[in-house]
């Protein structure tokens, strides 16, 4: 649902907004009540835009709208931009700010920051189950009192309490007042003259108060287009009230308000301190090989369960091509056409189709599976070190991690870094990692050249080669940190969440609508045209010629012509890589599939393929430019065709430089 819809049924549904820090189950309380609209995810950051649904639960005419998961409304990054300005300048008629139980005086910083916004707050106590399993028992009468607003318990994952989290969102649109508060005389007065000049220049501001206080603790940087008077208002109090002492006092206040109603609200009893499963997770000895089993796990169920939907839908594809091709026959359609959409369109969106479901269907559910854990904060915790070291930030890791689906997606995923510098770093390096289109080569490859072992060799070498693209990944971000994005890695906060149930039937949902035929969606766009242009090229001796033309650099890289005209044909979707270099060395004029590992090799082999070969090609395979589904994501994130060449460029010259030294190396022995 779009924004021109929540006007144009202003009148006949409330508007509640969603807040609250990241991981408190707010998303959860958005998806329960309209349905599967929004995903979930098990770390810092995840929502970085506006959702909106309908709520569908207990007949409520209301309109929910999923804020970005934030700690503050006065700090600076994407998330809490979007956050604080919908709350202070939106069309919501209340807010719902969402808490953790089990850490309620960090979350009540950012209720009593709404609360500076106006009175229409309704404060939603989430994870009393948790809460209880700690020892930590919440007085939602009494914190009730304390903030002057209804306080409703809920246990978001099974619905509790939400029907009356509801009744007090309707409430709180008529509330005029509730608990406020209240900064040195001297701040006042500041926040008082500024709101003033706001409220004279812009009349319809809907919370001059909190515009006032965002400007003056943002300092000059966070000018924009405010009036002279506003502009005035500010030097004059920045003059007496440097903007660093403002912040510093904004967020004092709230820490300290926060911390006595906690104290005075919660009590705690039992132990607390790092699980034993967190000492493994986390460990210093056993992190790091606990991720390498699940990831070779993850895998190894991928690839052993995609065989034979893979297998199965390759035939079910071909025999509806026969179909097609005896329809084109018997209505006389000529064979350049027919050839071109039967051969070159369908094959090739059959082929993608083919390759990509099945792994996905089984990869991104399990993925998701460790999301709702709460396994990916730790990866994040694992790996944070390591970013630091490159000057880049350790959420950089989750980015990757959701990269092993789609390149996309991860790109996307990149909003959740605070730091412009660090999120662009994040972006220019995600296609390091593998994609689901890329694993098809290397497993084709290793199930080619590996040994009789193949189905235990092939997960390792699939680990081992995410560990090269890990370490690519470091490599280039540090390399771009010391020359084009020059800076110090920025603080990173990491909030370990505790683990969780996963609520798998929602999770399979949610993984095949949201991702798998999502990104399956985009790939099938653009391999359509992809494949009517190769037959083209095919079939009209370019092709040919385009082998020829990059055969000596291929061979100089342990390549040859072929493979590179393959890849850079492959650009709109890489599944179809390996149909293209079989094409190649068949001089047929449309895509062919080789069946099995022995007969694939001995294509291969009988057109000079080596190990070394097989090496080369893996590597490139690895680093070399996304498809174009990552760079046109690329482009959307950045606004820039500068940043979105340096994503093509970057990881191709690691590729490049890569497979000339095997290939050196290769020939000294």
């Amino acid at each position: 649902m779009n924004r021109g819809d929540s006007v144009k049924c202003k009148g006949c549904y409330k508007i509640f907004a969603l807040a609250g820090n990241p991981n408190v189950g707010k998303s959860t309380v958005f998806n329960t009540l309209t349905g599967l609209k929004q995903h979930t995810g098990n770390w810092t950051g995840k929502t970085v835009a506006n959702a909106w649904g309908r709520c569908r639960k207990y007949g409520f005419p209301a309109l929910l709208v999923d804020l970005p998961g934030c700690y503050s409304l006065f700090a600076s990054s994407e998330e809490e931009k979007i956050a604080g300005d919908y709350i202070a300048f939106g069309d919501a008629d209340a807010t719902i700010v969402v808490a953790d139980a089990t850490n309620l005086e960090r979350n009540l910083i950012l209720l009593l920051q709404a609360l500076e916004v106006n009175p229409r707050v309704v404060l939603a106590v989430n994870l009393l189950d948790e809460a209880k399993k700690r020892h930590i028992i919440v007085d939602i009468e009494k914190l009730s009192e304390e903030l002057g607003i209804d306080v409703v318990g809920i246990v978001a994952k099974n619905g509790k309490g939400l029907e009356r989290l509801l009744d007090g969102a309707t409430a709180a649109v008529t509330r005029k007042k509730a608990l406020s508060l209240t900064y040195s005389d001297l701040l006042e007065d500041a926040a008082a003259a500024v709101s003033s000049a706001i409220a004279e220049s812009e009349p319809g501001c809907r919370s001059p108060r909190f515009a006032a206080l965002r400007l003056l603790q943002s300092g000059r940087e966070g000018l924009g287009g405010e009036s002279d008077a506003v502009k005035s208002a500010l030097e004059a109090v920045w003059k007496t009230l440097p903007p660093e002492k403002i912040r510093d006092e904004i967020t004092k206040t709230a820490a300290e308000t926060a911390e006595r109603i906690a104290r005075s609200c919660v009590v705690r009893s039992g132990k607390s301190g790092v699980s034993r499963a967190d000492r493994v997770l986390t460990g210093k000895v056993t992190a790091f090989p606990v991720m390498l089993l699940l990831l070779a796990s993850v895998f190894w169920i991928t690839v052993k369960g995609a065989n034979y939907p893979s297998e199965l839908l390759t035939k079910l594809f071909f025999a509806f091509e026969e179909l097609l091709s005896g329809w084109s026959d018997a209505l006389a359609v000529p064979e350049w056409l027919s050839g071109a959409m039967i051969l070159g369109v369908y094959r090739t969106v059959a082929w993608v189709v083919a390759v990509m479901l099945p792994p996905m269907a089984i990869f991104f559910p399990l993925f998701t599976l460790l999301e709702d854990l709460g396994y990916l904060p730790r990866v994040a915790f694992n790996l944070d070190r390591a970013f630091c070291a490159c000057h880049a930030c350790g959420k950089q890791s989750l980015t990757m991690c959701m990269g092993l689906g789609c390149n996309a997606v991860g790109v996307t995923g990149c909003r959740i870094i605070d730091s412009p510098r660090e999120r662009l770093i994040a972006i220019l390096t995600n296609s390091f990692v593998p994609c689901n289109g890329r694993f098809p080569l290397i497993l084709a490859l290793t199930a080619a050249f590996a040994s009789a072992a193949s189905a235990i060799v092939t997960p390792v070498v699939l680990v081992a080669v995410i560990l090269v693209g890990i370490g690519t990944t470091l490599a280039a971000s540090a390399l771009l940190s010391k020359t084009l994005l020059k800076g110090q890695p920025s603080a990173f906060v990491l909030e370990i969440p505790p683990f969780r149930r996963p609520q798998i039937v929602k999770t399979l949902i949610r993984s095949l609508i949201d991702r798998t035929l999502h990104v399956l969606g985009r790939a099938v766009v653009i391999a359509a045209p992809a494949g009517l242009l190769i037959y083209v090229l095919a079939n009209t001796g370019a092709l040919a010629a385009f082998c020829k033309f990059l055969d000596p650099f291929g061979q100089f890289m342990g390549l040859d012509g072929v493979i590179l005209a393959a890849f850079i044909l492959g650009i709109p979707a890489n599944e179809i890589v390996l149909p293209i270099v079989i094409m190649g060395y068949s001089s047929g004029g449309f895509l062919t599939e080789v069946t099995g590992g022995e007969a694939l090799r001995a294509v291969l082999a009988s057109n000079g393929w080596t190990i070394v070969t097989a090496i080369c090609a893996v590597l490139f395979s690895l680093m070399h430019s996304p498809c174009s589904t990552t760079l046109i994501t690329v482009w959307k994130e950045t606004k820039s065709l500068k940043w979105t060449a340096v994503a093509a460029l970057l990881p191709t010259l690691f590729g490049i430089v890569s497979c000339i030294i095997v290939n050196l190396l290769a020939s000294l022995f």
